[in-house]
């Protein structure tokens, strides 16, 4: 990966530190969005990156062009070759290693994470802080890449399974976790045996830009040959499709809409390839007569506006019981009215800018539908303007009552919108929780043992994730992350989802010196 002037004329250096990467970033006119390890360049159309905050040129972004993500794949390929055969514990240790990086550069990373996608201060460094858990998390699996044995219903004979590498691991990733997303992907896969590419969204492509200016480093430290971890920065259509169709790369993990995780599904599916999708979550919180409502409004109000309402986890749905419905609703719109909404790298700061002005008019257009279907906005929902509000990308966050049957409330509308909707009985709430098409994360506030107890059973929430008292946002990496129907049924970081890198092999040998077969069968020859 390299760094270029206006004139194209290459930077050889690469930044060592965190604030000189900054520096770096701010004083280059284009920087290189592709290359597997060495200074590479690009040579696909130019990514403008415009920061939403204040519309400020952040870099010119070079994107792969597909005769780049050519010669990447092949790379990584041979590097394939190479990486698989280094013992997982080795493999442990380089991750370790760039998990020391990042922490040696984190809040450096995050002002960039927050300078392109507009994350407020401590949330982007919350977001390179799960890139470092993960790491340590992957270095402690590297020694726990456990197989089984099963007994054989043979004498003399020993039956096990055993896990290698699967090979080149594409990894696409969405602009709302710009980076995070992409270490809980690679560096599981990198302790697997794995190589991976990595094609960001075109909206944070800076950020990824810094990420592996960082890391790359560490791999050449080590003597390791390029290829290993990729980065393909470029179109979905050109770098990405080119990705979901090629042979070589027998697993795709892809984060982004539903519409685009069919796509790649069906497009994966058709070569007989794997797919781990992380796709649109419509969450919704139960709050239970039982609940302690100041609790409740807390998580409530962080798991809403939390990345400016731009998280897959984000609390879109809120189901209250009549009898607290109107305290409730007070209590919220309290504390809404206390969100401070501006520059995200300001401290004090709440809520920066939505991604750009298309979202702010997305989010429009799905307010006008709330109030067409009957509904109502009890605070909020205005798209701001003057002074540094004139970008166009900062709105108040919404709090609207609904119904569970409007349309508009089955829609993931990836902004600050609230519905806040009244419910009867747990049983009542349970089914409303239920009846959207997606099922990434869940939560119940209640003392009550016994709803508590049955809002997690096999009869309760259909999520992937279910949680008693607390949001549905800010999961930990050591649980498997993930969600069922359109949210696509992957599982990454936490339990077992290392499985999913890797290629399961199924031994039996024979110690005797007879042949015995399976199921009893005889075979007489002569």
């Amino acid at each position: 990966m390299g760094a270029g002037l206006q004139d194209g004329k290459r930077d050889q250096s690469l930044p060592q530190t965190g604030r000189s990467l900054i520096e770096w970033i701010a004083g280059k006119g284009e920087v290189g969005g592709t290359g597997s390890g060495s200074q590479t360049w690009g040579h696909g159309d130019p990514m403008h990156r415009l920061s939403p905050i204040d519309q400020r040129p952040l870099a010119v972004v070079r994107s792969a062009s597909t005769q780049d993500y050519r010669e990447t794949l092949n790379q990584a390929v041979t590097a394939f070759k190479v990486w698989r055969m280094v013992p997982a514990p080795r493999r442990g240790e380089v991750v370790r290693q760039i998990g020391e990086v990042l922490r040696r550069n984190k809040k450096e990373l995050a002002e960039i994470i927050s300078l392109e996608v507009g994350k407020i201060q401590a949330e982007a460094e919350g977001e390179v802080q799960e890139m470092i858990d993960m790491a340590d998390f992957a270095v402690g699996l590297s020694r726990m890449l456990y197989g089984v044995t099963m007994p054989s219903e043979r004498p003399g004979h020993r039956m096990y399974e055993q896990w290698h590498p699967l090979g080149p691991v594409g990894v696409i990733t969405a602009f709302n976790f710009p980076v995070a997303v992409w270490s809980w992907n690679a560096f599981i896969a990198l302790v697997c045996g794995d190589t991976v590419i990595w094609k960001p969204s075109s909206k944070a492509a800076l950020s990824a830009v810094a990420a592996m200016s960082l890391i790359w480093p560490v791999l050449k430290e080590n003597d390791l040959p390029d290829g290993i971890l990729n980065l393909v920065a470029g179109p979905g259509p050109s770098i990405g499709e080119a990705m979901i169709q090629d042979r070589r790369i027998p697993l795709i993990s892809a984060t982004g809409s539903v519409r685009m995780g069919r796509h790649v599904a069906a497009a994966v599916a058709s070569r007989v390839g794997r797919t781990l999708l992380e796709l649109g979550g419509n969450n919704a919180v139960v709050v239970c007569p039982s609940a302690d409502l100041e609790l409740a409004v807390k998580a409530i109000v962080f798991g809403a506006i939390g990345t400016a309402g731009q998280r897959c986890t984000t609390i879109r749905r809120v189901l209250v019981h009549a009898e607290l419905f109107d305290t409730f609703c007070t209590r919220l719109v309290r504390s809404y009215r206390e969100i401070r909404i501006g520059n995200p790298l300001n401290v004090g700061v709440h809520m920066g800018p939505l991604i750009d002005a298309e979202a702010v008019s997305t989010m429009q257009i799905a307010l006008k539908q709330l109030r067409d279907q009957g509904g109502k906005v009890i605070y909020g929902g205005q798209a701001l303007a003057g002074g540094i509000f004139d970008t166009g990308t900062y709105v108040t966050p919404c709090i609207a009552e609904a119904r569970p049957d409007m349309p508009i409330v089955h829609v993931e509308t990836f902004a600050p919108i609230l519905y806040v909707i009244r419910f009867r009985t747990l049983e009542e709430a349970v089914a409303h929780l239920n009846a959207v098409s997606q099922g990434l994360s869940s939560a119940i506030f209640t003392n009550d043992m016994l709803e508590a107890e049955a809002f997690l059973s096999a009869s309760g929430s259909d999520c992937g994730i279910a949680n008693v008292n607390i949001g549905t946002s800010g999961a930990e990496i050591g649980g498997a992350f993930g969600g069922e129907k359109d949210t696509g049924g992957g599982r990454e970081a936490g339990s077992d989802a290392w499985r999913a890198y890797m290629r399961r092999q199924t031994v039996t040998v024979n110690w005797s010196r007879k042949m015995p077969l399976a199921q009893g069968i005889e075979l007489k020859l002569a």
